[in-house]
């Protein structure tokens, strides 16, 4: 006891009960025990007053709130960041949105076009999957998602069948233009990888 009463504290408002270190260790020596339990005594309590489970719906209110029947518990899920943003990689998003709107612009003209003096469709149907192409080309280079490259790979195999499709509408400078920004995209969108989480060591 005297080793407790002259012990530096971390706090100066915590103090040791001397009653409690007293009782405790009372207690913990099974011969200073004064009386002995009835394990009899016990055994009939028992089975008189069985044990009975409470569930939430007989407890009271919480902070004002009921207890939910079915409580969910999602667990935090692994939050990876992208590499920040390189000047290439924002130029080839801005090159993708450009053919974006190009192949939407022509797109409805197309389809003014199909109005009026009944074209083909497959064309309209081409430009408006240019344009969703590129679009998911910028969505994959903001945004982590599964497969990235592979997805990548494959907008890029749209944009390159949309364009030769339409070969008859462009000429060689503009289908260089939107095949060589959507291989430059997915090129962007291949190097820009998920950045590693330096270790915390304040934890």
């Amino acid at each position: 006891m005297v080793h407790i009463n002259t012990a530096i504290r971390p706090y100066s408002f915590i103090e040791f009960d001397n009653f409690i270190q007293k009782t405790k260790q009372r207690f913990n020596n099974p011969r200073s025990l004064s009386t002995k339990m009835n394990l009899a005594d016990m055994q009939t309590e028992i089975r008189l007053r069985p044990p009975h489970q409470i569930s939430l719906q007989e407890l009271g209110l919480e902070n004002g709130v009921r207890h939910k029947k079915d409580t969910e518990y999602k667990g935090i899920a692994p939050h990876q960041r992208l590499e920040p943003v390189t000047p290439t990689g924002l130029i080839s998003c801005l090159l993708s949105l450009l053919c974006a709107g190009l192949n939407l612009i022509r797109g409805f003209h197309a389809l003014e076009s199909l109005l009026q003096n009944d074209d083909d469709v497959s064309c309209i149907i081409a430009f408006f999957l240019g344009t969703a192409a590129c679009l998911y080309q910028c969505y994959l280079f903001v945004y982590s998602t599964s497969w990235r490259n592979m997805k990548s790979f494959l907008a890029f195999g749209l944009i390159c069948l949309c364009n030769m499709y339409l070969h008859e509408l462009r000429n060689l400078w503009q289908l260089f233009f939107h095949v060589t920004v959507g291989a430059f995209t997915t090129l962007q969108i291949r190097l820009r990888r998920m950045q590693s989480k330096s270790p915390d060591y304040n934890v």
